[in-house]
């Protein structure tokens, strides 16, 4: 068997994100109003994405998405990848399409010609760098089983499966296709798990995706606790060692702790000036992991390569690097 062309090849929701900074006042009315939650991602029509849109100020919109955000972290430290996910024919589709081109990711998957428009994550930035997330799908969530291409799984050595689009059925097939695919052609299948909101609604779901097909995991410290339903971190990871190959999970200024063959390997949080904006920093984490990973590095060395691409990206506003991350890999030798 040849060896695999790309590194990574991710599944997940298409977004464009617009980041505005507000003040905790502006939440906090949200909240009374329509249920906002601060620091957590809330799911929204498309009405409402156009009314809070034209509520908060004006702010950066660039192409998002958790796993696409990953992809451009993987390439900018000189990975090479693709992205399977749903956008509209429109002006922001075509833009998504561009942004992960540019950064040389193989994105080729049919976009939607009618129905729903190419989602978007309207993000609020409060003081304290927290990031609140309103989140209109839109043609994100239209991904099916047929989109999952066969001769691109096939050609990465991990599959990178994105937890917020686990929320209809047709991803959830569209999820079991993809780590059947890359589990046939000999490769891996890496989650992330992307918010515990995500993992109530769907734990059942999730863990038997977990147990089943997914060999790294990557979770923070509020999501694995929700998907095993412990209140305690030790028993938490003490669960998930026992169904995965390795699972990364971050715990923000603490950093963070990789288990693998019933190891825990702790992995400081790198240093930064001045934490701006906390969007991005999961994905990013999970962009340096999978590098490393797919350069045959150790764990210890893919979490410090993680650690540095999430302390680059809060010190600045967006989810995507500003830095070049191939710059960081001596760093963390």
């Amino acid at each position: 068997m040849s060896e695999p062309a790309l590194g990574v090849v991710a599944v997940g929701n298409a977004l464009v994100d617009v980041l505005a900074q507000t003040d905790d006042a502006f939440i906090e009315q949200q909240a009374e109003a329509h249920g906002m939650e601060k620091g957590a991602m809330t799911l929204i029509e498309e009405t409402r994405a156009i009314e809070l849109y034209n509520q908060i100020p004006a702010g950066i919109e660039s192409s998002g998405g958790s796993a696409g955000n990953t992809m451009a972290g993987f390439a900018s430290f000189g990975g090479s990848g693709g992205f399977i996910g749903k956008v509209a024919d429109d002006d922001l589709g075509k833009i998504f399409q561009h942004d992960l081109r540019s950064l040389g990711i193989q994105f080729d998957t049919q976009p939607l010609v009618m129905g729903a428009k190419t989602g978007r994550c309207l993000i609020l930035i409060t003081p304290d760098a927290q990031r609140t997330m309103n989140t209109f799908l839109g043609a994100s969530v239209e991904l099916n089983a047929e989109d999952v291409d066969e001769d691109l799984i096939a050609n990465a050595k991990i599959t990178y499966l994105e937890g917020y689009l686990f929320d209809r059925e047709q991803a959830k097939q569209a999820f079991i296709r993809a780590a059947e695919l890359a589990h046939n052609a000999g490769h891996r299948v890496a989650l992330t798990l992307s918010d515990p909101f995500c993992v109530d609604r769907h734990r059942s779901d999730f863990l038997r995706l977990v147990e089943s097909h997914v060999d790294l995991l990557f979770a923070n410290e509020e999501e694995i606790k929700s998907l095993y339903m412990q209140d305690n971190f030790d028993d938490a990871i003490s669960a998930v060692s026992e169904h995965v190959e390795i699972a990364a999970i971050t715990r923000g200024e603490k950093g963070a702790v990789i288990i693998t063959k019933g190891e825990q390997i702790k992995i400081d949080a790198a240093p930064v000036d001045q934490v701006i904006d906390t969007t991005g920093a999961g994905d990013q984490f999970a962009a340096g992991f999978l590098y490393g990973f797919t350069e045959g590095k150790d764990p210890e060395t893919c979490g410090k390569l993680g650690a540095l691409a999430a302390a680059e990206v809060i010190s600045h506003m967006g989810p995507r690097p500003e830095a070049i991350y191939k710059e960081l890999i001596s760093k963390a030798a």
